[in-house]
């Protein structure tokens, strides 16, 4: 079983700026070490780590550890996408054997259709060139742009991470259905079963959860799914292994090749680990 999509990081270290004192449950230094005490007795026997800050050293930092550990099979680093030398630190981190995609993180920039800029082709065209997935880190409201940046670039795999954070607390399924239904249409495109739990509200449970996983097997099946815990985000608002029970449950209709392939093998697949 490979988890794939969690943090490491060090407050303070590597440019880690988030999270943020108020965030008391996580303001502290995650390491691997940690990590694998926590999922290596449920199964999890390797890991794709992402990166958590708009930052350079933080992807450095990841690449070194990932070097260092053959529990972590891949890297999700970051590279400012428009910036004038993007392509040429793609170049040189692609090198880096465990680098196996980079994350745009949308969510926190001002503009909703950022991703649409032609600014960011020269970038896209090197990943592509070194086989490396784009990450997307989005809410409903960037999911048009979303849209037409998938569909401009047909030979990038790209993974919309958490659902695409579906406003599962306000219990609302529209507009967020539609756009994902629409971006489902596209074959290069996939999505993680992961960071759900953070979008509930305080007491919500797998029921409120059930209506965007059913939506999101229906649209993109079980073939382009991929599980993840968001850990140690995923500690705001559940724990590993009740994240891994609820998430083994929303996919058990589906069969056992279905879940092996959630669970698994389409993480390997998908980031060629």
């Amino acid at each position: 079983m490979i988890d794939s999509h969690h943090h490491l990081w060090r407050i303070g270290h590597n440019d880690c700026r988030w999270p943020t004192a108020e965030l008391t449950a996580i303001h502290r230094d995650f390491e691997l070490a940690e990590f694998r005490s926590v999922a290596s007795p449920l199964g999890v026997t390797g890991s794709i780590v992402v990166q958590s800050q708009p930052s350079d050293l933080d992807t450095d930092y990841l690449l070194d550890l990932a070097e260092a550990a053959p529990f972590i099979l891949g890297v999700v680093g970051w590279v400012d996408l428009a910036g004038a030398t993007a392509v040429k630190q793609i170049d040189a981190l692609a090198a880096r054997r465990k680098l196996r995609g980079l994350r745009a993180m949308l969510q926190d920039l001002a503009r909703n259709d950022w991703i649409t800029d032609a600014a960011l082709d020269p970038a896209i065209d090197a990943m592509v060139r070194r086989g490396l997935t784009l990450d997307a880190l989005v809410f409903t409201r960037h999911l048009d742009g979303l849209n037409q940046f998938v569909r401009r670039h047909p030979d990038l795999s790209v993974v919309i991470d958490h659902g695409a954070k579906p406003p599962v607390a306000a219990g609302a399924l529209e507009p967020w259905r539609a756009r994902m239904s629409a971006l489902a249409e596209l074959p290069h495109l996939s999505v993680k079963l992961s960071g759900l739990l953070t979008e509930a509200a305080p007491g919500q449970d797998a029921r409120a959860i059930t209506p965007y996983v059913d939506h999101l097997i229906d649209v993109f099946g079980p073939e382009r799914m991929i599980w993840g815990s968001d850990w140690p985000v995923l500690n705001l608002a559940g724990d590993y292994g009740g994240w891994l029970s609820m998430a083994r449950g929303l996919t058990a209709a589906l069969g056992e090749s279905a879940q092996k392939a959630i669970f698994e093998t389409n993480a390997r697949r998908i980031y060629g680990l």
